[in-house]
């Protein structure tokens, strides 16, 4: 569904900062909209700056259809809710895969035009990012400590099972390009 309000608070992403990282390991929103729109909820990123500019890097796995969408339209915004997630917006967009579902429709989710790029926010959780990648690079497995590479990366489990994965993630610098609390 989308918004019709559509207005967009700007803020400093640095005043922000504490908020969102707070927010990160409960659940927030990759989304991405190639093929079609599909929003991922992510626990890990790193909010930051480099090469001088302020930026969002997302970790995705290779058999996500998160990670066909970005390699598709180097762009993605993120999407933070202002108190605590919405559990049947985490849960969908959480275990479903974008390949099988529209999970705007099935998560309910209210998508509000982006300012700069073609990917939406989503309303529910509105503190937005919006990104344009940067730089991509595949994690090397043998570089991950070994405790961490077992406990994250168990190879013996299936690549396409949702939660724990063998497969290494990609990391996607996103450039914040705007940034903005929906209303």
């Amino acid at each position: 569904m989308r918004g019709k309000n559509n207005m967009k608070k700007r803020i400093d992403v640095n005043e922000y900062a504490g908020m969102i990282t707070k927010a990160l390991p409960k659940g927030i929103l990759l989304n991405t909209n190639g093929d079609k729109f599909n929003s991922m909820v992510i626990g890990w990123g790193a909010l930051g700056t480099v090469w001088s500019v302020p930026a969002f890097t997302v970790y995705v796995r290779e058999h996500r259809y998160t990670k066909s969408q970005l390699d598709k339209t180097k762009e993605f915004t993120i999407s933070v809710p202002l108190g605590q997630p919405i559990p049947e917006i985490n849960r969908v967009c959480g275990s479903k895969s974008g390949y099988n579902i529209n999970k705007a429709e099935e998560a309910k989710l209210t998508l509000e035009d982006a300012s700069v790029i073609h990917t939406p926010g989503v309303k529910e959780y509105p503190l937005t990012l919006e990104c344009k990648v940067l730089y991509a690079q595949e994690q090397d497995l043998s570089s991950i400590p070994d405790d961490i590479r077992k406990r994250m990366y168990p190879q013996d489990v299936d690549g396409s099972s949702p939660m724990a994965n063998r497969d290494a993630h990609t990391a996607y610098i996103g450039q914040i390009v705007d940034a903005y609390i929906l209303s």
